[in-house]
């Protein structure tokens, strides 16, 4: 729980904030919450806030799941939410502030069904086995015109659409940058690492990228930095667009998870050897995480569209690949000085919620470690199962995962479970305009 110095900090760092948006993360990453007045901080650091812990028994649209409120036996009421240290900030954008919480259940224990508290289990988890977990994520997305959110945004320096894939031009960044610049300054304020910025593979998809750091923290980041670029958007006048796959010809967006662990000491434990060979820890975390990659894609890919994404295998992997810096595996040892190695998650869609990602990853490679898995070998291997082919074959290899439920625990993985199910049953009884477009009158 954060301490009351940082609110006396803020308030007389932002004499003139008047609110300040307290967010909790739902299952979907999602932000849910409420905006509170200036003279309420104290209060919220010093006494917790309610909210309803039937936010974790919704759908992506905010609907109940009728299926999981059985979970939540208390018939709706409040649960106490506490200020998570160190997200305390401030958004130019909106004038206002921004605090992350998470919540307590009745007994004061992290609740069962908070994804954040998934995280930290794991985190300490890695801890009392001498490891602290280090990370970062990338961040993809689109800017889309709030007008015509099917167009990419116009450049607020020249007024142009891009008409052409142009990755990684840094024209198009310039003409961007009135936008980016505001980012940047809204990354400062809110103590964000924002690293690099390039255009990517689609029309109007840029890429951000977080410096490494705890990684309980660089999930706070993500949920932070989407909020970010979201209100920022706004004001200029564009909608930024985190789907994984929001259009069918274009490049999907995806969150890249780099991973490490570091001893008492700080140093990395996948460091390479003496001898410039890969560390085992990190071989065996590997293999951990590869034997478990088909039981965790619905996290990976949790939503309808985030399994369009791997309809192109141009570096969006769709197998329990691993290798050395080559972007269509799905586990990606990078290049880079021999102390600082680490590998990257690169299943992993920007629609993913940050939290349950981190959590599921980090507990497979702990298993890995704990049982010196095997990595078996670099490239396209028939070693370990295939991953999914559908989000309804996803659901169902999660459903079934105990390793799942160990990293998630019992209440998450089975509500979880039941909101996805829920989400594929009334997407499936959806008729779509592509639908009416081939058949209508066709057939």
């Amino acid at each position: 729980m954060g301490s009351l110095s940082e609110v006396d900090a803020f308030l007389k760092r932002y004499p003139d904030v008047a609110g300040i948006d307290v967010i909790l993360t739902d299952a979907h990453g999602i932000g849910r919450g409420k905006i509170i007045r200036r003279h309420e901080l104290a209060g919220l650091y010093r006494d917790g806030r309610g909210m309803p812990d039937t936010l974790f028994a919704q759908d992506v649209t905010g609907d109940d799941v009728d299926a999981v409120l059985p979970l939540f036996s208390d018939g709706g009421g409040d649960c106490r939410c506490v200020p998570v240290p160190g997200t305390l900030g401030f958004l130019p954008a909106t004038g206002r502030g921004i605090v992350l919480v998470t919540m307590r259940d009745a007994g004061g224990s992290p609740h069962h069904s908070d994804p954040r508290a998934a995280l930290i289990r794991q985190v300490d988890r890695a801890r009392s086995a001498g490891f602290s977990p280090m990370g970062a994520m990338e961040l993809e997305f689109y800017l889309l015109d709030a007008q015509s959110p099917r167009e990419p945004a116009s450049a607020p320096l020249t007024g142009r659409r891009p008409v052409t894939t142009n990755t990684m031009s840094v024209d198009e960044l310039d003409e961007m940058s009135p936008f980016f610049d505001a980012v940047y300054a809204g990354a400062e304020a809110l103590n964000l690492p924002f690293e690099a910025l390039i255009s990517e593979y689609g029309r109007g998809q840029y890429e951000l990228t977080l410096r490494y750091g705890p990684l309980d923290r660089a999930a706070d980041d993500i949920i932070l930095a989407k909020r970010l670029i979201r209100t920022t958007a706004r004001r200029y006048g564009m909608e930024a667009c985190f789907m994984a796959k929001p259009f069918g010809h274009m490049s999907g967006s995806g969150m890249h998870l780099h991973l490490s662990l570091a001893d008492a000491a700080g140093d990395n434990l996948f460091a390479d050897g003496a001898d410039g060979g890969l560390a085992p820890a990190m071989l065996h975390a590997i293999g951990g995480i590869r034997g478990q990659i088909r039981e965790a894609m619905l996290i990976i890919a949790p939503f309808l569209n985030s399994w369009r994404r791997f309809s192109s295998a141009t570096y969006s992997p769709a197998e329990t690949t691993w290798g050395r810096e080559d972007r269509n595996v799905a586990l990606r040892v990078p290049q880079g000085a021999p102390a600082t190695r680490h590998f990257e998650q690169r299943l992993g869609g920007v629609d993913a919620n940050p939290y349950l990602l981190a959590a599921v990853t980090l507990g497979a490679a702990l298993d890995g470690i704990a049982a010196k898995t095997d990595p078996g070998a670099e490239g396209i291997s028939d070693d370990v199962p295939a991953l999914p082919t559908s989000w309804g074959e996803a659901i169902e290899a999660f459903a079934a995962s105990d390793a799942m439920r160990r990293h998630l625990g019992d209440r998450l993985h089975t509500g979880f479970t039941a909101i996805k199910r829920a989400e594929y049953d009334r997407l499936a009884r959806e008729v779509t305009d592509v639908e009416w477009r081939y058949y209508g009158f066709n057939v």
